[in-house]
């Protein structure tokens, strides 16, 4: 679906009105491609803290270009800068040392990271520093325009290693509408690095499940963990059985037809995992729901509807799959929130409600798993789909602006992100919400 925004202002009269009216200008964001370079350009390193010695050549192991400064007369792809050396205020004028002299120097959509110790792990005038780094980034991020990201992850002592699908995942183009995030790495459960065979398809012979799989942004969940290897067993409402079995049959995958908020339904699913496929190594759950009405105006079915598809059946299946060992180990749980489960939205009480559960549900359950399982989220702002375009226009207009990237974001930036949480080298990953939003510059 075409940005009727974006294409005007690459026009001649656009980019007259965008130059002396100071109106929104939004780049084309760089998307992966099967085949092509994690990092299409140069990665510069700095820092000296307890990665700095490490970093090069983790990066150089996933065949990314590193050097120590931006040469002179060339543009930089990225810049990653090992703060965990930083122990008070004045330390953080290193981050100014590093930054600055580079901003300029780098090419449209490049990505920026900072790495840091979680805060929760020290203490004193160390704490202090370290909690001051999410100002930053999380500025950095929106100051830095013409497509190009900031990130800030924190790296718990003992997971150093355990970085390399986190920074795979944030220095490429798979993180286009991901910026100005806190990631935790080894807080809750693991600190250990798990090895990845093949990064082009870290999901070979693992099984997917996903959750409202027939279109939309769970269609392009199930698109991506097949490229990715995983086989993939869609789920969705017997309404949506036709289109379903269409995109399986195309992805070589499986399929359950059911209403998931059904009595059986997370038994259904559990069964025929175990039966048919010895267990499930990623779950998905996407299927959501809106029924929108301001609260005043609130009817108990438009309530009830909401939480029971996107609270409840994604608590009741999960319990159901751990109960009965059918999640194997090192599995993934992923839960798709929202931006409006963060900041709220008008006429969305009982949706926000839901989608704020799900983040709920990553909470009560990320320090409980065991045998390598994670548990995650995700939390898409304007995502632009079918739903969306029938947003009114103007309403539409400014949910895409809002945002450092003055855009909407596309399904495909929501499955990457899922793709990095399912991901087998991700088991230190756990118990993060992370915005696929652009970076909102309201609210959240």
């Amino acid at each position: 679906m075409s940005d009727k925004y974006q294409g005007f202002v690459q026009t001649p009269i656009g980019k007259l009105l965008v130059k002396n009216l100071g109106l929104p200008n939004p780049v084309t964001l760089d998307r992966w491609t099967p085949g092509a370079p994690l990092v299409d350009g140069t990665v510069v390193v700095g820092g000296s803290g307890r990665l700095a010695e490490s970093l090069p050549g983790a990066l150089g192991a996933l065949g990314i270009t590193v050097a120590t400064d931006v040469v002179e007369g060339s543009k930089a792809k990225g810049l990653v800068f090992d703060a965990t050396g930083i122990t008070d205020a004045a330390g953080l004028n290193a981050l100014r040392d590093f930054f600055t002299p580079k901003m300029r120097s780098l090419q449209a959509c490049s990505r920026l990271v900072v790495i840091g110790t979680d805060p929760s792990k020290v203490s004193g005038s160390e704490r202090i520093a370290q909690r001051a780094l999410e100002g930053f980034t999380r500025s950095l991020g929106k100051e830095a325009g013409r497509g190009t990201t900031g990130q800030l992850v924190y790296v718990a002592p003992g997971a150093e290693g355990a970085l390399d699908s986190t920074l795979a995942f944030l220095l490429s183009p798979k993180s286009a509408y991901v910026s100005g995030q806190v990631i935790r790495i080894g807080a809750t459960g693991t600190t250990k690095a798990v090895k990845v065979p093949d990064w082009e398809r870290p999901l070979d012979g693992k099984v997917a499940l996903v959750t409202g799989a027939s279109r939309g942004i769970g269609e392009q969940i199930a698109r991506v963990l097949h490229r990715d290897g995983a086989l993939v067993i869609g789920v969705d409402v017997p309404q949506a059985a036709s289109d379903l079995k269409v995109l399986m049959d195309e992805l070589g995958g499986d399929m359950i037809t059911l209403d998931i908020t059904g009595k059986d339904a997370a038994k259904r699913i559990a069964h025929h995992v175990k039966e048919k496929h010895g267990g499930v190594d990623v779950v998905v759950h996407n299927a959501g729901i809106t029924r929108d009405k301001k609260l005043a105006n609130m009817a108990e079915d438009r309530w009830d509807s909401v939480i029971a598809v996107n609270l409840t059946a994604p608590e009741r299946i999960t319990r159901e799959l751990l109960d009965a060992g059918a999640i194997n180990d090192n599995g993934r749980i992923i839960g798709v929130s929202s931006i409006a489960g963060i900041a709220g939205n008008v006429g969305q009480t009982n949706y926000a409600a839901s989608k704020a559960g799900v983040i709920g549900l990553v909470d009560a359950l990320a320090g409980d798993l065991k045998k390598g399982i994670t548990i995650n989220a995700v939390a898409p702002g304007f995502i632009v789909t079918q739903m969306t375009a029938a947003v009114p226009f103007a309403t539409r207009e400014v949910g895409q602006r809002l945002n450092a990237m003055s855009q909407g974001g596309l399904p495909v930036d929501v499955a990457e992100t899922i793709a990095w949480y399912a991901n087998p080298g991700s088991t230190a990953v756990n118990g993060n919400v992370v915005r696929v939003c652009g970076q909102m510059m309201l609210g959240a």
